[in-house]
């Protein structure tokens, strides 16, 4: 009995160590297999996330997903978003207003006089799918867009009239001369000008008209490639040379016809002015002369008061000095030869 209790003690002892020595190979290959996929799986996730399946739209702008070259997407929300890699292709457009500034273009008007017209325009995406399958790039939307406006400036501008192209009002009709110059009426007469007047067409319409016709033809034409002018305006309107100086010409003549006005008008004011300061000169001294005589007559009055007093109490003495003031007086101017013996000099040689 001991020794089969012994042999069995032995053999289960046998059985177990063989045991682990079967099971430890089978742990270790499942484990390298486990290892195996987590590293497949790193693999593909940096893979995937190499391939860039998310990209990043920003306020203001659309995006168009297009699979292999068909739009599968329009997307229009600001943030994060994700796209099958290799798959989808992502682009991205501005919802923002564009500028473009157009060519400047030498123009026949409605009386075939020649204008040089430069304009500049607001225009925008409104429809990013239609952009996207008829331009696609922001290259051949300004070609386009150059082409469609500056042909509707030179259609609308070739029927319409000089003076609607560069003006937008009738005022200049409506104001006076005067008006302008900042007179009163009794100042300048300016409708007194005697040449020929200038007169200044009606006009019709006016530059901001035919700026909104201009916007409603090109937009007619740009609605199939998804675009919009939001609005245009005349940049630069410029005469030719020709009616450039024929204009000028015109408006030297008549500001001289103004000016002549004026200094004619100013020498008349002058002529007015002298003529009121020599009747107020005379005035002054015809009444200073009537006060110096009166004012000598009181004193001459005075004097012969004074002579007759002093004569009155002392007759030789007044005698003496009348005399004396003759000989002043008359002496050192008188050319003759007088004789001492006179009785004009008894004051000198007979005393």
């Amino acid at each position: 009995m001991e020794n089969y209790e012994n042999v069995n003690a032995e053999d289960v002892q046998y059985e177990k160590s063989s045991s682990k020595n079967k099971i430890k190979p089978e742990k270790t290959k499942k484990d390298k297999k486990g290892l195996g996929w987590f590293f497949f799986a790193v693999i593909i996730i940096v893979l995937f996330l190499f391939l860039k399946p998310f990209y990043i739209l920003n306020e203001g702008n659309v995006a168009i997903i297009t699979k292999f070259g068909a739009v599968v997407k329009t997307e229009k929300e600001a943030g994060l978003h994700f796209k099958m890699p290799l798959i989808h292709t992502v682009n991205k457009y501005t919802a923002k207003l564009l500028r473009l500034d157009g060519d400047p273009q030498k123009i026949l008007t409605l009386e075939k006089q020649y204008l040089k017209v430069d304009t500049t325009s607001r225009w925008r995406i409104v429809d990013v799918k239609k952009f996207y399958e008829s331009l696609t790039t922001y290259e051949s939307a300004y070609s386009r867009l150059s082409d469609i406006v500056d042909s509707s400036v030179r259609d609308i501008i070739s029927v319409n009239s000089l003076a609607d192209v560069v003006r937008s009002s009738n005022i200049i009709n409506e104001s006076k001369n005067n008006e302008e110059f900042n007179l009163e009426n009794a100042e300048v007469d300016l409708g007194s000008i005697k040449t020929e007047k200038v007169s200044f067409p009606v006009i019709k319409k006016g530059r901001e008209a035919l700026a909104d016709e201009i916007l409603k033809r090109a937009n007619s034409q740009l609605g199939e490639f998804g675009l919009e002018v939001v609005d245009l305006i005349f940049k630069g309107i410029k005469y030719s040379d020709e009616l450039e100086n024929s204009v000028f010409s015109r408006m030297i003549k008549e500001r001289n016809q103004i000016a002549g006005t004026f200094r004619s008008t100013g020498d008349g004011e002058k002529l007015k002015i002298l003529g009121e300061l020599e009747n107020e000169k005379r005035t002054i001294l015809s009444q200073a002369y009537a006060e110096a005589e009166r004012i000598k007559g009181d004193a001459d009055a005075k004097a012969v008061a004074i002579y007759a007093e002093s004569y009155g109490k002392s007759p030789e003495f007044y005698s003496f000095w009348k005399s004396m003031e003759i000989y002043k007086n008359s002496l050192p101017e008188t050319e003759k030869i007088l004789s001492t013996d006179m009785e004009y000099f008894q004051y000198l040689y007979k005393h």
